[in-house]
């Protein structure tokens, strides 16, 4: 395994597989794997699988049948290319996954890609037969991984994987396990490297991230909000963001913390999934629409300027049109600037996939389009609303013209302006002038004041 090799890594799905990915790569670095442009080109390609929806598994399978012509080329080529599923649909599916798709050497659940050097020297020395490792190990992965390094100004840091709250239609608890929370001192000692290393955002990532209570350097317990406090004072940190949040792990200290720390934008990602309390307590979300109304009032009384967006599922089992307009009032309510919205899809496995009063197809498919359009008409609002503010930046790539750089606002929306390169990887003060389609125009405030919004 000596010289370099060249890995092409695949991802799907939520922003933990984005983190995982990243560290798939840094563990494979040390034996002298580097970035493959197109799986053409790789040695070893891995496909970083999400299991939320059915459509979501289903991408995997047609592209490892896309795959095969790459392998072939390969190997008439005198080498070798070994194919990896990591990630849910690699737990969920198991053994049946290389019965399905012969063309897959290796199988690794989400919690042990810190073992994938191990599996691919096992699977070079193999004769065609797969490696399988889909276990929940007692050691958590992150104590063997290598230290991060930042890809650009925005940075991931998972503190937290795993759930206890069990959704009905979720199948995360089977395969991500249950709740895991980071030691304190290895979260705080990771944002550093990652701020040492050029990041100037840190979005902090779990399946439950605001249940997060961790070991204390002192050997006590912190809260998620002590967490949030300690990261701020990190220099050089500017922004702090989280995802992805449950409404009963909103705390009042955790509404504190947004009062009181500087860093945390004012915006967050809090599913509600549907706004009809029958459906709520069938998709044991634990929580009223009314109690959610609740929480997103307190977090505005906290910080006046916050804006959420949110998780929406239409067409679960036995939700009529009555409810369905539930949802809409709570969107109207809560006003969410942005969304996640999906027609139910059964998991194999989930109470909710054997549940009576299954919605028809059409049904659904007319519930989202007019979910989405509810949805689209207060985010374009708000857009609108934004011309003429002065909103602090940070810009993250180069845009589409010369001169320009692209960033995000505090509330993910891209914007692009004049700026001189200096700028990139800094927060800068920016008048929004424009609103186009997909993004924000902007005009520097203070072109020469470096992090003048901070």
């Amino acid at each position: 395994m000596s010289g370099q090799k060249k890995l092409f890594v695949k991802t799907y799905g939520c922003q933990m597989n984005v983190y995982d990915s990243a560290r798939i790569r840094d563990v494979m670095a040390p034996l002298g794997y580097v970035a493959a442009s197109t799986p053409a080109d790789a040695d070893l390609v891995v496909l970083n699988t999400c299991h939320i929806r059915e459509k979501a598994a289903e991408k995997v399978f047609s592209d490892l049948g896309r795959l095969r012509a790459h392998r072939r080329a390969k190997e008439e080529a005198g080498g070798r290319m070994l194919v990896a599923v990591a990630g849910c649909v690699a737990q969920a599916e198991g053994e049946a996954l290389r019965a399905r798709a012969p063309i897959v050497d290796i199988v690794l659940g989400p919690q042990v890609y810190h073992r994938l050097p191990e599996m691919v020297a096992r699977a070079l020395r193999s004769h065609g037969e797969a490696v399988f490792d889909t276990e929940f190990p007692v050691e958590p992965k992150f104590d063997h991984l290598p230290p991060p390094a930042s890809e650009g100004p925005s940075a991931f840091l998972a503190i937290q994987e795993g759930c206890d709250r069990f959704c009905t239609y979720c199948v995360v608890p089977y395969t991500r396990g249950a709740e895991y929370a980071r030691p304190a001192a290895a979260v705080l000692a990771e944002a550093r490297q990652l701020v040492e290393t050029g990041a100037r955002e840190i979005t902090l990532l779990g399946q439950n991230v605001n249940a997060w209570a961790g070991e204390a350097p002192d050997g006590g317990v912190w809260g998620f909000g002590r967490l949030l406090r300690e990261l701020a004072e990190i220099p050089g940190l500017a922004r702090l963001r989280y995802t992805t949040s449950h409404p009963r792990s909103v705390t009042p200290d955790l509404i504190a913390a947004h009062r009181e720390v500087s860093a945390l934008v004012p915006f967050l990602h809090l599913p509600v999934q549907s706004g009809a309390d029958r459906i709520l307590a069938a998709m044991n979300r634990g929580h009223t629409a009314a109690e959610y109304l609740r929480t997103v009032d307190a977090l505005k009384a906290a910080r006046p300027d916050m804006m959420l967006s949110s998780d929406f599922i239409v067409g679960f089992p036995g939700e009529t049109e009555a409810e369905f307009q539930e949802t809409l009032a709570v969107i109207r309510a809560a006003g969410f600037i942005q969304a996640f919205s999906f027609k139910y899809s059964p998991r194999p496995g989930t109470p909710a996939a054997a549940m009576p009063g299954q919605v028809a197809e059409a049904e659904k498919v007319d519930r989202l389009a007019r979910l989405q359009a509810e949805l689209a008409g207060i985010q374009e609002n708000f857009n609108r609303a934004c011309v003429g503010r002065t909103m602090p930046v940070l810009f993250d790539r180069p845009g589409r013209h010369a001169g320009q750089l692209i960033g995000r606002t505090p509330y993910m929306q891209a914007l692009h302006a004049r700026m001189p390169q200096e700028a990139f990887g800094t927060v800068r003060a920016v008048r929004v002038v424009s609103v186009g389609p997909n993004s924000l125009g902007g005009e520097a405030v203070d072109i020469g004041r470096k992090d003048a919004a901070e």
